[in-house]
């Protein structure tokens, strides 16, 4: 049963609600994968996780995600743009989502620069970049969980 609340985007609320999960258990798992601890706490020993001790390519997985993590985000903002922004207004939750997750962007595009040869970075920004990256999506993770506990949602009707 459909709640007058619901707002489907064209590619199917469910779909894309599935899809949006798994690109951020991906980005989650390659994420603290850059960080050595697969092999160090011995996960990459369990069968079938030998690959994630490899950095080079979670590294790549990682920015596999992240490139289709932005193209979603960019669909979902256009789409609702396009044809849900009349009925629908986006609720106090959801202000706080996009916030961190423009934050999480922005600081991920300044961890690919960081990696780029010919950019250099002082060793304190790039400390600072790696922890604000770090904690951005922890505190986005924990707030998503708190959402989902309290069901509040991304959009409500007008």
């Amino acid at each position: 049963m459909k709640s007058d609340t619901d707002y489907v985007v064209s590619g199917g609320k469910k779909a894309l609600r599935w899809i949006y999960i798994l690109t951020f258990t991906v980005m989650a798992f390659t994420g603290f994968g850059q960080m050595p601890i697969f092999k160090r706490y011995y996960i990459s020993d369990i069968p079938g996780m030998g690959w994630s001790a490899d950095f080079y390519l979670t590294h790549y997985i990682h920015y596999l995600g992240a490139i289709f993590l932005i193209g979603l985000i960019a669909y979902i903002i256009v789409d609702y743009i396009l044809s849900g922004r009349k009925e629908f207004g986006l609720t106090s939750s959801a202000y706080i989502r996009i916030a961190l997750l423009g934050a999480i962007v922005i600081t991920g595009i300044f961890r690919v620069l960081k990696n780029l040869p010919d950019v250099v970075f002082s060793p304190g920004f790039t400390l600072f970049i790696d922890i604000s990256h770090l904690g951005f999506m922890m505190l986005y993770l924990l707030t998503a969980i708190v959402f989902a506990i309290m069901k509040s949602g991304w959009v409500v009707r007008k």
